[in-house]
């Protein structure tokens, strides 16, 4: 029988028992109140008539007046409707004759038998009352029986339903929930058994099923677990990387032995302890856990030397699945912990730190021989040292523009040894936006006449000043214009907006030529890289935007590209107003 069918059957005979108390309780109720209402429908009538009539007869003389022979009559003709009792109906004869006699002639003995019968009427009734009264109260005492009997035996009935039936529901849950208890403890023996032939032996029997198939994977996977947890430890253990791993509580899970050399920890004691309350005694772990900059290069004194470590972060993620309906699963993650990883970099930082060197002092050497280099070319161009041919002109001309190209990259790599070494100096100044633009125009005015292109400015007016090194953000702004002269046609235009934006005057330089493709978009901002350009000759270094956005963010600014095929690019800065 399935367990909804005889939860109908159980609410169903509570109902059955409630209904039939409920009728045996109206049933006493209702011949009570019948007992009472014959009570006070006859006999208090007649009691009522006989004492309207005595009273006519004490006040007044026979025979009597018509007012008052009108009240005894009327009350003469209701007793006489209203016999109900035995020996009412001889007594209210002898009542009827004695008046019709005392009608003609009043006498003594007349008016004496009619009180007699007045008073026999009242006897009649009175004992009948009390009979009735006697009936009613033995229908009461009847009914009380009855219904205390009926009562005790709907509380007897309904208690021991209370007490037994929610243990059909609850006893099978109890069995269930202490089966699920072992199951958690790896019990995989547990099994369950109900024969009532309803649902929770069906539930039973699944529960059974998945108990064997969980001994099997437990006896088919577990050695296996184990095996690759110890192998998992002991690759973390030999990583030439420091370690931290924390669970989704921010407990240490694991940590490695330079992890624990680094931060000079116990390894062995501080796994399971919470990461929040260890930060507040080691610095170390604080700025790897709560980083207060986004430079992810740590300097740590380890083995008496300083040696450099990058830090990357992991949040580990689980899948969890859960049910949206019966078709279709949503797939969302939650996570189960962070992983942070201390990458040695010390040598790679010490070559950068060599290279740089070398780039600054190769740089610096070659300015002077170029300037020398340049001083000659102007030299052999002046005609008082002796006139040359058209070939030789051209050759002149070649070697000074080869020259200018390498006095340019010399300068650029100058620059980058400054940021690099973190030698980079700004001359700050509270300056009009405007001013920078037009140092900028004008030093590309002469490059975008040769090419017939209009360089057409757009200026937000009253502009707010802001607070910058004017040179550095010109070279910034003239370098955005030369390479949209180079890559725009010619009889095009270059378009320049400075306009306010939020608490940042924003200057863009917008040109109409092919665009950059999406995927270059990212790397235009890295060192030495340049996009391809279809074979044409490359004029430049591939380090004028790297050494633009140092620029910028050193004034705490920002530095963008947007850019289509087909629809040209703009190259964008923003620094931030002077409050």
């Amino acid at each position: 029988m399935k367990i909804k069918t005889k939860l109908r059957l159980g609410f169903g005979f509570l109902f059955i028992i409630v209904l039939s108390f409920g009728l045996i309780a109206l049933f006493f109720l209702n011949e009570l109140s019948d007992k009472s209402k014959v009570i006070l429908k006859d006999n208090y009538k007649s009691l009522k008539y006989v004492s309207a009539m005595r009273n006519v007869v004490d006040e007044s003389n026979f025979p009597l007046s018509a007012a008052k022979a009108k009240i005894f009559e009327e009350n003469l003709k209701n007793e006489g409707r209203n016999i109900t009792e035995q020996g009412e109906k001889i007594a209210f004869q002898k009542l009827l004759s004695t008046y019709k006699s005392l009608q003609v002639a009043s006498s003594t003995n007349n008016i004496k038998n009619m009180r007699t019968a007045l008073q026999s009427i009242e006897e009649v009734n009175m004992k009948a009352i009390y009979k009735k009264n006697d009936q009613a109260n033995a229908a009461s005492a009847r009914a009380n029986l009855y219904i205390s009997i009926a009562a005790v035996l709907s509380f007897l009935i309904l208690f021991t339903f209370i007490v037994n039936f929610p243990g059909f529901v609850a006893n099978p849950l109890a069995e269930f929930s202490a089966a699920i208890k072992q199951i958690s403890r790896k019990n995989y023996k547990q099994r369950l058994h109900f024969k009532n032939h309803d649902e929770f032996t069906e539930l039973a029997d699944a529960f059974n099923g998945m108990v064997v198939k969980l001994n099997e994977w437990e006896n088919s996977n577990l050695s296996k677990i184990k095996s690759e947890k110890s192998r998992i430890e002991a690759i973390i253990a030999q990583m030439q990387d420091a370690i931290i791993g924390l669970n989704e509580k921010g407990e240490i899970l694991f940590l490695n032995h330079l992890a624990a050399k680094l931060m000079n920890l116990n390894e062995g004691k501080v796994i399971g302890q919470n990461a929040t309350e260890l930060i507040k005694k080691n610095e170390l772990l604080k700025r790897i856990i709560k980083p207060e900059t986004k430079d992810k290069t740590l300097k740590i004194y380890v083995d008496e030397k300083e040696s450099y470590f990058l830090l990357e972060h992991r949040e580990i993620v689980i899948p969890n699945y859960e049910d949206q309906d019966e078709k279709t699963l949503i797939a969302s993650s939650k996570s189960a912990g962070s992983v942070y990883v201390l990458k040695n970099i010390t040598q790679f930082k010490e070559l950068d730190e060599a290279k740089t060197n070398f780039i600054a002092t190769v740089s610096h050497e070659l300015k002077t021989p170029l300037a020398s280099i340049k001083m000659s070319l102007k030299l052999l161009g002046d005609e008082r040292v002796g006139l040359m041919n058209e070939e030789q002109n051209q050759l002149l001309t070649h070697i000074k523009e080869d020259s200018d190209r390498l006095l340019k990259i010399t300068s650029e790599l100058l620059d980058l040894s400054q940021v690099e070494t973190g030698n980079l100096k700004l001359t700050f100044a509270i300056t009009k936006p405007e001013d920078i633009v037009q140092y900028a125009i004008d030093a590309v005015k002469f490059q975008a006449e040769q090419k017939s292109i209009k360089l057409e400015l757009n200026c937000d007016a009253n502009l707010p000043k802001v607070n910058a090194d004017i040179q550095k953000t010109a070279w910034v702004l003239v370098n955005f214009l030369s390479n949209a002269l180079r890559y725009s046609s010619e009889k095009s235009k270059v378009v320049i907006d400075i306009l306010q934006k939020d608490k940042f005057v924003q200057f863009s330089v917008k040109d109409y030529g092919k665009g950059i493709d999406e995927k270059y978009q990212k790397r235009l901002f890295e060192r030495y890289f340049q996009v391809p350009t279809d074979g044409q000759n490359k004029s430049g270094s591939g380090l004028g935007l790297a050494i633009s956005k140092d620029f910028i963010e050193a004034e705490d600014g920002k530095i963008w590209v947007e850019s289509a095929i087909g629809e040209g690019s703009k190259f964008s800065f923003a620094l931030p107003v002077i409050d």
